[in-house]
């Protein structure tokens, strides 16, 4: 089922990188969930300076029309658009370099000194290693391969 999901997910990438591209966006995440007429397509989008709702109207436009002509999934779905939020999620080494000095939260796939979670300023990238410092300590290195998820952090 999951490898069903992923191919999914890589003929739709197939279908909207091209699409956003040509826009001058950036795609952030895919998700499909549910299945058969229940299933939800979402996709986050992203450029400097931030979404509007304009350019969610727009790529749900373009990329439902091109994903109808394309027909990469076996049933019908809802399509949502949107931003990744301010609580977006960090994947692609660019997503480190763009966003040193915020607030983050790394979720571990192994813990680090007893810790599965670590939150703190990112300090920027080292090679393939991301540095995070927290309030309360010295600077932590945790290699990419290592992370299981990152988010920003709101900041309030």
């Amino acid at each position: 089922m999951a490898q069903e999901i992923q191919a999914n997910i890589d003929r739709i990438r197939d279908v909207v990188l091209p699409i956003l591209d040509s826009m001058g966006l950036e795609l952030v995440d895919l998700e499909l969930s549910g299945r058969g007429k229940g299933s939800h397509l979402r996709i986050f989008i992203d450029k400097a300076g931030g979404i509007r709702v304009e350019d969610c109207e727009l790529v749900s436009r373009y990329v439902g029309h091109a994903l109808d002509v394309a027909d990469p999934l076996p049933s019908s779905y809802v399509l949502e658009v949107s931003s990744p939020g301010l609580d977006r999620p960090l994947r692609k080494v660019g997503d480190y370099q763009r966003h040193t000095g915020k607030l983050v939260r790394l979720k571990l796939a192994h813990p680090l000194n007893g810790a599965w979670v670590i939150i703190g300023r990112l300090q920027g990238l080292q090679g393939d290693r991301v540095e995070i410092k927290a309030d309360d300590g010295d600077p932590v290195q945790v290699a990419l391969t290592d992370i299981a998820h990152a988010r920003l952090e709101v900041e309030w």
